[in-house]
């Protein structure tokens, strides 16, 4: 914490008074008596504003403030920035308190005021929501302070220059993680997790419970025993799980200030957590016209670090996706069969044609996870009423993109192709619980 200048600056409360003077003395050229009134109304008026420079003054440090922020911020999220001030005058004063923030923000209009005791000190916070990754640079902490009398701002500017990385979403991860291990999916309003069947990795014999699967019943172990005893099984581990990104033009739609690729990052994010977590090898790759950011599906310590530096790199282009290419390079560098979860987006059945013959080439030798988006404008145009006959032309052109969206879904089915179509928002959770079901069924 370093200040760097102070100003002193004249408060809207003295220039009114002054007015008001100023037009007295107007007046008192038709009226002479009220002129001793004004000049002895005017040096009360100086005397105040002495006094109110001599409170403000006489203190080197009436004002201590700095700003706290964090290591990161997280892309989409509410992050928190401290405030923290303290009134080192001996008498109540009032603080208006305007911090420089990121350009990103967009925000020329950031106040915060807080009237302190003497000696009191305060830490105040505010939230700020980022959505493009990259350096956020803060600029400087203003703080303005009056006395009681309030005809003079003092005005202190702290030097707390800094800048602030915007990762992807972490804060999503740490939450879904914890949902995701406890099942408490269902507990936000969102899809329950799926548990259907099981691996065939065994684990361990042990005695029957009620509410095991009758199936599993080790009929040899049980002659043994004389008791009933079952066959325990998990999730096969050590399986390779890929998200692969599309970067391009079609990505860059926004749905509340987030772009559909941030979407997908912050998704690839936690389910390469989960993953790792789960026993499983987490990679990750992106594409456009070529294949770039990879990182291969490993399980040591620093996996995810690598996968979020990676990620924080990571932006679309205008370019056209070459689906044939991404064929190339998986056929070519991922030689064991692995999960693939593919982050793109589809607005007509045609756009699926074109690459429908690459996507099936991929699925032959990969468990192949096409992930992509509804368009919620559109459905928010559905939900709208019709008025006129301007309406009923967009509500219908709007339910044949919503229908295609689904004959989408029907039509990469129908080759074995698994989908998930899911709003921008729910884009996490439906990863994971597909993920989860994938696991669950013994698919991989």
């Amino acid at each position: 914490m370093k200040k760097i200048y102070k100003a002193t600056f004249l408060s809207k409360r003295f220039f009114q008074v002054l007015i008001v003077l100023v037009l007295s003395f107007i007046l008192a050229f038709f009226f002479e008596r009220l002129q001793g009134y004004l000049i002895m109304g005017f040096f009360i008026l100086l005397g105040l504003l002495f006094v109110d420079f001599l409170l403000l003054y006489r203190s080197k440090n009436g004002v201590e403030a700095s700003r706290v922020l964090p290591d990161k911020f997280s892309n989409g999220d509410e992050n928190t920035v401290e405030i923290k001030l303290r009134n080192n005058y001996g008498f109540k004063a009032h603080y208006k308190i305007i911090d420089e923030l990121p350009i990103q923000f967009q925000m020329r209009d950031f106040k915060i005021e807080k009237q302190l005791s003497a000696s009191e000190a305060t830490t105040m916070m505010y939230t700020a929501r980022p959505v493009e990754r990259g350096e956020f640079h803060f600029g400087s902490l203003n703080v303005f302070v009056k006395s009681g009398i309030g005809l003079v701002w003092r005005k202190y500017i702290f030097d707390h220059n800094a800048m602030v990385p915007n990762y992807p979403s972490f804060l999503q991860m740490r939450k879904y993680e914890l949902m995701a291990f406890t099942n408490k999916l269902k507990d936000y309003g969102m899809k329950k997790i799926r548990r259907i069947g099981h691996t065939m990795e065994f684990e361990q014999i042990k005695d029957y419970t009620l509410g095991d699967d009758v199936r599993n019943i080790n009929w040899k172990a049980t002659a043994k025993r004389n008791q009933l005893m079952i066959n325990q099984y998990q999730d096969e581990k050590s399986q390779p799980v890929y998200s692969v990104i599309d970067k391009g033009r079609v990505m860059k739609m926004p749905f509340e200030g987030l772009k559909l690729v941030d979407y997908a990052i912050n998704a690839t994010l936690v389910i390469s957590s989960i993953a790792l977590k789960k026993g499983d090898k987490a990679g990750m790759f992106s594409f456009s016209s070529k294949v770039d950011n990879q990182v291969m599906a490993q399980k040591r310590a620093s996996q995810m670090n690598l996968i979020l530096e990676t990620l924080y790199n990571l932006d679309t282009d205008f370019r056209e996706s070459d689906f044939s290419r991404l064929y190339i390079d998986v056929k070519r560098k991922i030689t064991q069969r692995s999960l693939l979860l593919l982050y793109t987006n589809f607005e007509t059945l045609d756009a699926l044609h074109r690459q429908l013959p690459y996507l099936q080439a991929i699925a032959k030798n990969h468990l192949l996870v096409v992930i992509f988006f509804e368009n919620t404008e559109l459905t928010g145009m559905l939900e709208e009423k019709v008025e006129d006959t301007q309406d009923i032309f967009t509500k219908t052109i709007a339910e044949k993109f919503a229908y295609e969206k689904k004959l989408i879904v029907n039509e990469l089915n129908k080759f074995g192709i698994q989908t998930i179509l899911t709003k921008p928002q729910e884009l996490t959770v439906n990863t994971i619980n597909k993920y989860l079901e994938i696991k669950a069924r013994g698919l991989l």
